[in-house]
């Protein structure tokens, strides 16, 4: 009687079943599938807020400002 034997797993069906009932297997499924509805329902909102940030157009980009000139009389001395 092995790990992979049908005695083994009806065995530890039938002692799961007696320890949680079938009320409370029933009710855990209920949540697990309500996690996952969740669980998707968040990936797809995540989806769309990076769709809705990729079509949005990136800032303009600033002015470039002029580069500095090489005078030599700015007051320092060199």
């Amino acid at each position: 009687m092995g790990i992979g034997s049908l005695w083994h797993w009806i065995i530890v069906l039938l002692i799961v079943l007696v320890l949680f009932g079938r009320g409370r297997i029933s009710e855990m499924m209920g949540d697990f599938g309500k996690g996952i509805a969740s669980f998707k329902k968040g990936l797809s909102e995540t989806e769309e807020t990076a769709a809705k940030a990729a079509r949005i157009e990136p800032p303009a980009a600033p002015a470039e400002t002029p580069a500095p000139s090489l005078d030599k009389t700015d007051g320092t001395g060199a």
